[in-house]
């Protein structure tokens, strides 16, 4: 006697999500490391107008120079003493080859040029001064 299979309606097909799922979190995991985080100074400053200014390469790490001469770096005021060490442990995290300074108009010169040499001695070549086209 042959038995005759019959399908029943409550049996439903499955469709394991297991391998999507599996797929879509290595994606996603991916994509976080690959990412590039930019570290922004934290402050808006009143940069000066230049007629020959031009769009230079983007950077990763920003430092602001305010017009009474605070240093900010990764939304935080920084003495300009500890500029040095904490450009070191941002390059830990992110190395970069380029920073941009955004010095106020009004910003002294000498507090520019301290916080360069702090770049300088980081090992960073690469130096750009944002400025705004007239």
């Amino acid at each position: 006697m042959a038995r005759k299979q019959r399908f029943r309606e409550d049996d439903d097909a499955a469709i394991d999500m297991t391998p999507m799922l599996d797929i879509v979190f290595i994606m996603l995991i991916f994509f976080i490391v690959t990412t590039s985080f930019v570290k922004e100074a934290g402050i808006d400053v009143l940069k000066p107008k230049a007629a020959q200014a031009s769009s230079k390469p983007s950077a990763n790490i920003f430092i602001a120079i305010r017009a009474n001469g605070e240093v900010w770096m990764d939304k935080s005021a920084v003495d300009i003493e500890r500029v040095g060490a904490r450009l070191e442990s941002m390059l830990a995290e992110q190395p970069t080859d380029i920073v941009i300074i955004q010095a106020d108009e009004d910003a002294k010169h000498g507090v520019v040029v301290e916080v360069m040499d702090a770049i300088k001695a980081a090992g960073i070549d690469k130096i750009s001064i944002a400025a705004e086209k007239k």
